[in-house]
């Protein structure tokens, strides 16, 4: 059962500034998330989000798969129920696998040979060192750059990981509340990670 937000979303009677919601829904597809009603209660701070998180979003050359694994490993490491919720489909949109889901919520990812290769193994351990230690070993870092040579994408990375873990941080200490469940979601989206934080 989830915690009542510390700070009631916007409702929709009190969206505004009209043209700021129209942009949000606009990245969104025209839909509002629950994120959103609760970034608009600062209408300056939800501008500055919706900018930035679109960029990351649409204008990086980081592959959609590395990163996605990125965001859904920061969720596991920070017990982000909400950032799972949504991007394990982003994830399965991506090219991941149920399976890949399933392993990510399970002990040591980060070593998984069976489940995922040497690229994606590089960056699940590279968000767990950043989500867990900010500090970075040369090795979990050098296994990075063997995979991702190009500079741009090792900062992209690095910048996908430090921006979702701003963005679990947003929503488990306002413990914003989750959309509903789609009907016949598939067990793997579901929220069930071992080494997530009660």
């Amino acid at each position: 059962m989830q915690d009542p937000a510390r700070i009631p979303p916007v409702p929709d009677a009190a969206l505004g500034p009209r043209a700021l919601v129209e942009a949000i829904e606009a990245r969104r597809g025209g839909a509002l998330l629950n994120l959103d009603r609760m970034l608009l209660r600062s209408p300056v701070f939800a501008a500055g989000w919706n900018g930035f998180m679109g960029a990351i979003r649409t204008q990086l050359s980081l592959d959609a798969g590395l990163r996605e694994l990125a965001i859904c490993t920061v969720a596991v490491e920070t017990g982000a129920a909400y950032e799972w919720s949504q991007h394990a489909p982003e994830l399965l949109a991506a090219g991941g696998t149920e399976m890949q889901l399933a392993a990510l919520q399970a002990p040591s990812p980060a070593t998984n040979t069976q489940v995922f290769d040497a690229t994606q193994r590089a960056v699940i351990g590279l968000a767990q060192a950043m989500t867990r230690n900010v500090e970075v070993d040369a090795a979990v870092f050098g296994a990075v750059q063997a995979v991702l040579p190009e500079v741009q994408q090792q900062v992209e990375l690095v910048g996908v990981i430090a921006s979702y873990n701003m963005v679990s941080r947003f929503l488990v200490a306002l413990q914003v509340p989750m959309e509903d469940e789609p009907p016949g979601q598939p067990s793997a989206l579901r929220w069930s990670p071992v080494s997530a934080k009660s």
